[in-house]
């Protein structure tokens, strides 16, 4: 199954190569779909979505998705098999290319659910529970997670919940590669503190050469995705994608051969525009989805001026899309041209 690099010759989804991760009140439907309009090519990743709400909730608000964003993967919450059976067939309909189990919060909400980096404990529960999404959906099952928790030996856990999701079948594993301290530190101090350890989900590949394994945590722009992926079979950004959404721009190019799909962000910007506008005529506020640009332009002068006119212009009752292009107008072209609204 694998070739003289030692990857997986035929990953689970190709688009895994590169993946925007999942991220709380982040990775909504509207930031993915602005990503989208970055790379045609990267996986994006749903917000983690649980189990109890799937079932008992407003599933088509939770679950629905713009057709441009695919390939998109949807993350679930949850630690009951059955649970995440039922779940994982309601989110089959949706048209999802991915369902992916989260082993890697460290939230107090998801600890006290029993999901999230608690699940590092219980790699046995873990394999039961990919063994039920497996066999209730034609779509790859993956897991994220961390390796380990708390006290925890680093290789010990890591290897023994990989041990159990493969036993069940699983697709591929994304490993944020440092611990969660349940006890001590926040969620935000868990995503900065914890030291990373690459080394040891590249060791996790070469002892599994045809398991496919991506990394995330830490990488901060497209030269360190580069170098994890000499000996890995994917990699995965979080904040540095949200914060500095231009890196996607070429992404395309560098990690999959393909062309760059837009020229730049003023072009993005310009693409989005006709979503916002049929978001708008929904019910939807502007500033839900303009949060998701004020990353754009970092280093061109008039970036603070487009990060104040959209947070000041973009929440005010019945604010349209001009407001953006207003915002646009703020912000030097690198050629030293101002784009003027139309």
């Amino acid at each position: 199954m694998t070739g003289h690099t030692g990857r997986a010759t035929t990953p689970y989804l190709a688009a895994a190569r590169f993946s925007v991760a999942p991220m709380m009140d982040w990775t909504d439907t509207h930031c993915r779909t602005f990503h989208r309009i970055l790379s045609r090519r990267a996986l994006l990743y749903t917000e983690m979505v649980t189990t109890g709400a799937i079932i008992h909730g407003p599933r088509a608000r939770l679950l629905a998705h713009d057709a441009s964003e695919h390939p998109v993967a949807l993350q679930l919450g949850g630690s009951d098999p059955a649970e995440l059976a039922e779940a994982v067939r309601i989110a089959e309909a949706f048209g999802y290319d991915e369902v992916n189990l989260n082993c890697g919060c460290p939230s107090d909400r998801v600890q006290n659910g029993r999901f999230g980096a608690c699940l590092m404990r219980e790699p046995d529960l873990v394999g039961r529970c990919v063994a039920a999404m497996k066999g209730a959906t034609a779509m790859p099952v993956t897991v994220k997670c961390r390796i380990g928790v708390d006290d925890q030996d680093p290789v010990v856990a890591l290897n023994a919940l990989v041990d159990a999701v493969v036993a069940a079948g699983v697709d591929g594993v994304i490993v944020h590669a440092r611990k969660a301290w349940l006890q001590g530190l926040s969620p935000k101090e868990n995503r900065d503190v914890p030291p990373l350890d690459y080394g040891l989900v590249h060791d996790l590949k070469r002892e599994r050469p045809e398991l496919f394994v991506a990394i995330n945590g830490g990488l901060a722009d497209n030269d360190a995705a580069a170098e994890q992926l000499v000996g890995l079979d994917g990699v995965m950004l979080g904040r540095a994608a949200y914060g500095t959404p231009e890196l996607l721009l070429d992404v395309d190019r560098r990690f999959f051969g393909g062309a760059r799909p837009v020229a730049d962000a003023f072009e993005a910007v310009e693409l989005f525009v006709p979503y916002m506008a049929r978001k708008l005529g929904e019910g939807v506020r502007l500033h839900d989805m303009t949060r998701h640009l004020l990353g754009l332009f970092t280093g061109l002068n008039g970036a603070r001026a487009w990060r104040r006119h959209l947070a000041t212009e973009a929440v005010k009752p019945g604010a349209g899309v001009a407001v953006v292009r207003d915002a646009l107008a703020k912000v030097a072209r690198p050629d030293g041209a101002v784009e003027r609204a139309a």
